[in-house]
């Protein structure tokens, strides 16, 4: 076994281990006996012997988190410049030229630099303004994957980039209690989870380091060769950034490539890095004033306008918080028309220093949805409503001040029997992949509310006990009144899956909903009285779904509008599944060729008796993938837990061979 393969085999130890230990003491159950626990254990310390390796979180080592009253500052050994930039792919090929370089990604996270001493990692450093940074070194040793010793004695010193990975990132905004302001981006709280004064904030934030620079190794000679350096990190147990070899004719294929991973790329990357590969040659070069002359970043940049803010609109949610949205000229983003972008809170308004007629510009956070980037004017003075758009009654803005994070103000209606909270409840128990009541659109729900013909969900079902009323309102009359009365009857036949999800239960979608009905056999009732235990035992179905469930279920208003509702509904009974794929999950990731979208791939799923998941895990069958190379997280993952992963072709090849 090479060093590489014995740490990919520590790091698959210590997953194991560290589940169940969590499952252990934290749900009072147990996956594995002692015996093979202690096994494990044991194999994972010979390994970390044999290497001299210990890899951040391992089981056989605990590490106290720390908590500090400031971070204390130092001077780097040498400046920390910052790379000159090009967009163009030719440049980037001209300055590459006959020259072996180094093409690697250039990741968008916050820089750390490394030192390790006696083979014991001393001291993390962010990189700061370049010349002095921020001490993190208790940060540092609560990243998800640093080497706390290596085996290598001398002093090593090494840059890299600390990252979280999109995956984590949308756990932790999973995980925020009902109505908080969800984290922005990925970058932004990296930066603050690695200059936290408490380490074990910094735990729960999943950061990871990606090696990208080897400053100095004491006595160690790597033959002039920048990809000989990378090599030796990768055998000292580090991860380190995904990189080609490359020279001026075959870099702009290998650009090409690289843009082709960003859409399942799992971590946020803003360009590649070009490198010389010759250290010698690279030195010789020298620096510029602000740039090292031996490599250049290619940016990615999102494509940015001006415009200019017109209104603000303030449109209240389900949840009753009231969340306001720009609306601009019209400017043209990546290939569409932009006139409206989410200004997210009053923090985030109040910062922007927003004013009507204000010039600011605008982007598309990874290339889809609209943002604001600056205000360049700047007035200010944007009122915040004191009353609800919807309703009229008063509004309050709440602040949270979570340990580390900025204060947040977000608006909330005080009214919690705001129409707004019931258009949007309605909306969704009306809509296709619920109840499916055609002819039920948002404006019409908000004319029989406003009217007072509905108030909960049976009430849907007895509107036509009101027929001389909708028939008389605007836009209707009795042919539409029979429509309606004809779609609601069809809506009164349907499935466990489409009721959960149209119920609006927190954390569950179209996905949970159709896992919880297979589960439970599509009972109702046995889902109603399952317990959060049995809940969790469910595929993919985490502690905070599982109480959302409960939570749900037990509240007597909640609880209240179901029985209220069932004696109009006749819910069908799914049959024992069978066919080629009874009992296997599918996770499904990517796009699709061979079917018109993922929909019609999970239908043929399902005919054949199989179920879908949102998340591989290690219940999960197959993950379909028609780029079985990528790098993304799912397929990380799948890896990691030995799932096949297969594309279209081959889900079609086992179809037929199959049958239904």
């Amino acid at each position: 076994m090479t060093r590489t393969e014995a740490v990919e085999k520590m790091r698959e130890l210590g997953r194991t281990l560290t589940e169940a230990s969590r499952i252990y003491y934290a749900e009072d159950r147990e996956i594995m006996s002692n015996f093979e626990y202690d096994r494990l254990y044991d194999e994972l310390v010979s390994l970390e012997t044999e290497t001299g390796i210990v890899l951040a979180g391992s089981p056989t080592r605990r590490v106290g988190y720390e908590a500090v009253t400031a971070l204390p500052q130092e001077e780097h050994a040498s400046p920390m410049l910052s790379l000159d930039k090009t967009k163009d792919i030719e440049a980037l090929a001209a300055f590459a030229g006959p020259h072996r370089s180094i093409l690697s990604w250039k990741m968008d996270g916050l820089t750390v630099v490394l030192t390790y001493r006696g083979g014991e990692l001393v001291k993390g450093v962010t990189r700061g303004n370049g010349i002095i940074g921020e001490v993190v070194t208790p940060n540092v040793r609560a990243f998800q994957n640093v080497p706390l010793t290596i085996p290598f004695t001398g002093e090593l010193v090494l840059r890299g980039e600390a990252v979280i990975r999109y995956s984590d990132f949308e756990k932790i905004n999973e995980s925020l209690p009902e109505g908080e302001t969800p984290y922005k981006n990925p970058r932004n709280l990296c930066s603050g989870a690695v200059r936290q004064l408490d380490s074990a904030v910094t735990a729960k934030r999943c950061v990871r380091f990606y090696a990208f620079s080897l400053v100095s190794a004491e006595g160690k000679d790597f033959g002039n060769s920048h990809e000989a350096e990378f090599r030796f990190l990768t055998e000292l147990g580090f991860d380190v950034v995904e990189h080609r070899i490359v020279d001026g004719t075959t870099l702009p294929e290998t650009v090409r490539e690289f843009e082709a991973k960003i859409a399942e790329n799992d971590f946020p990357s803003d360009g590649l890095v070009l490198l010389y590969d010759d250290i010698a040659y690279g030195v010789s070069l020298g620096t510029t004033a602000k740039f090292p002359r031996n490599a250049i970043a290619f940016k990615w940049e999102d494509e940015t306008k001006e415009t200019t803010l017109r209104k603000v609109e303030w449109n209240a949610s389900r949840t009753g918080r009231i969340n306001p949205v720009a609306v601009f000229d019209p400017v043209e983003l990546e290939g569409t028309t932009v006139t409206r972008a989410s200004v997210h809170n009053v923090s985030f308004v109040r910062n922007l220093k927003l004013g009507i007629g204000d010039t600011v510009t605008v982007y598309k956070a990874n290339m889809i949805i609209p943002q604001i980037e600056k205000n360049l004017t700047a007035s200010g003075g944007l009122p915040v409503p004191a009353v609800c758009p919807v309703c009229g009654a008063a509004t309050e803005i709440v602040a949270d001040a979570q340990q580390g994070k900025e204060r947040t103000e977000t608006l909330y209606c005080t009214n919690p029997e705001c129409p707004a909270r019931k258009i949007y409840g309605f909306d969704q128990f009306v809509s296709r992949n619920a109840l499916d009541v055609d002819g039920l659109s948002e404006q019409t729900l908000e004319k029989f509310i406003a009217a007072g013909l509905i108030h909960g969900f049976a009430d849907i079902f007895r509107l036509t006990e009101h027929k001389a009323e909708i028939a008389s309102m605007e836009g209707f009359g009795e042919k539409s009144f029979e429509n309606l009365r004809r779609s609601v009857e069809k809506a009164s036949h349907t499935t466990l899956p489409r009721l959960l999800y149209g119920l609006g239960i927190p954390d569950v979608g179209v996905a949970t909903a159709k896992l919880l009905s297979d589960a439970f056999d599509g009972d109702l009732a046995k889902l109603r009285n399952a317990s959060e235990e049995e809940l969790c035992a469910v595929d993919t179905i985490g502690p905070k779904t599982a109480s959302s469930v409960r939570t749900w279920f037990c509240d007597p208003r909640t609880a209240g509008a179901l029985d209220e509702l069932l004696p109009y509904l006749t819910i069908e009974r799914p049959e024992k599944k069978s066919g080629r794929f009874a009992g296997i999950t599918f996770v499904i990731t990517g796009s699709l060729t061979h079917f018109p979208n993922r929909d019609a791939l999970v239908a043929e799923i399902e005919k054949r008796g199989g179920k879908v998941s949102s998340s591989v895990s290690a219940k999960t069958g197959y993950l379909i993938n028609n780029n079985v190379q990528s790098t993304s997280g799912k397929n990380k993952k799948a890896k990691e837990l030995n799932i096949p992963v297969i594309d279209e072709e081959t889900f079609l090849a086992m179809a037929e061979t199959g049958g239904e």
